[in-house]
């Protein structure tokens, strides 16, 4: 970990992978952690980064999410400051996730970004399906992955095949998994491991093809 920085994955993967937290879990939440290690593991070189509302959190302050438009210039020095070598992926939990899909467009015209990975996108609110956060997502141009739990309640997939998606975005659906892409095993058969593999190998497959 740098003072800026978490990472995981080999120093020189060819591909590097960034990513944003969501709304209320820091950088090192449980979820995020699986979820890097997961994508090191495929042979990724993860980055994670905190917002400056949650970074001040871990000296005792106390301040709420901001509206995510407003963390778009954060996300955009983060890749500058990041500086990767080779092929950058952008991304994020949640409203991380969200926050990288509003700069994916400008950013990959630039030739700084190769790709979008989101893991949970929240399309909508938990129970307000109407208030819909995907009009960005019609005309998108960089390539990108959602990874999805078919029971989020930040979008199912019954919701989510109804909204007018661009073709450049390509959906990982993930059997009975929730908002961190954990499924009842009891009830759908598969551990949360599973999925988090799952998860990795489609965006290793993925991320393979861009700019191909």
């Amino acid at each position: 970990m740098t003072d800026r920085f978490l990472f995981d994955g080999p120093a020189d993967a060819p591909i590097t992978i960034l990513l944003a937290h969501g709304a209320g879990a820091p950088m090192d939440s449980a979820s995020m952690t699986a979820a890097a290690q997961a994508l090191a593991a495929e042979g990724f070189r993860v980055a994670r980064f905190e917002f400056a509302y949650m970074a001040a959190r871990r000296d005792g302050q106390r301040k709420p999410p901001p509206r995510a438009e407003t963390l778009k210039p954060e996300y955009v020095d983060a890749v500058r400051a990041l500086g990767a070598r080779g092929p950058l992926v952008i991304g994020g939990k949640s409203m991380g996730g969200r926050v990288a899909s509003m700069i994916a467009d400008e950013q990959h015209a630039a030739g700084a970004v190769a790709g979008l990975l989101c893991l949970g996108y929240p399309f909508h609110p938990p129970d307000k399906p109407e208030s819909l956060r995907t009009a960005h997502l019609a005309g998108l141009q960089t390539p990108a992955l959602i990874c999805q739990g078919t029971r989020d309640e930040f979008g199912t997939r019954a919701e989510v095949e109804t909204y007018p998606l661009s073709g450049r975005i390509r959906l990982l659906w993930l059997e009975d998994g929730d908002h961190d892409l954990k499924p009842r095993k009891k009830l759908s058969g598969f551990s949360a491991a599973d999925h988090l593999r799952t998860m990795a190998a489609t965006v290793k497959q993925w991320a393979e093809q861009l700019g191909r």
